[in-house]
């Protein structure tokens, strides 16, 4: 293979790490601003809740809140259970396209596609934070992990055989 050749195949490569990294970044990115909405939620409820002592306000209190669009048709639901507070985000033809919870174990961000498959999960543990994703059939097909021992990225076969590792 000359060199022209070997650059070329270089470029292609880079290139098709730079639209993953793409979407890893924005997966990421969701993940932060969905963090950030749990967090402002509960300290807001904890505000509205002090302020409404003080001044007379009423509060709302619920174990399920459930919001439909114009035709009736669920498009959020806001929930706690004992497992946690949880926020699901439908689409329009009832599927769910996005999930946030805060469970026992730690928070975590789940999005899906068309077909309410869940491709993308972002989650933090006691172990550290984790970005794992999914293709079209639900099997985990990269990984990306934080723990004590430093990062770590995981790519997997349809059959879920690692394929490439880092470190």
């Amino acid at each position: 293979m000359d060199t022209e050749a070997r650059l070329e195949k270089l470029e292609r490569a880079l290139l098709a790490e730079k639209h993953r990294n793409r979407w890893l970044l924005a997966a990421v990115g969701l993940g932060v601003v969905g963090v950030a909405l749990a967090w402002t939620l509960a300290n807001t409820t904890a505000t509205a809740q002090a302020q409404g002592a003080n001044i007379g306000l009423k509060v709302i209190r619920a174990n399920q809140f459930i919001l439909e669009d114009e035709n009736g048709k669920t498009r959020a639901v806001l929930s706690v259970s004992k497992e946690g507070p949880a926020l699901v985000l439908f689409d329009e033809t009832g599927k769910p396209r996005a999930g946030l919870d805060a469970g026992k174990d730690g928070p975590g961000l789940g999005l899906a596609d068309e077909t309410g498959k869940f491709r993308a999960m972002l989650a933090v543990d006691k172990d550290g934070p984790r970005l794992v994703l999914f293709d079209e059939t639900g099997k985990r097909r990269a990984g990306l992990a934080v723990n004590k021992d430093g990062p770590g990225l995981g790519l997997y076969d349809e059959t879920g055989k690692v394929i490439r590792s880092l470190p």
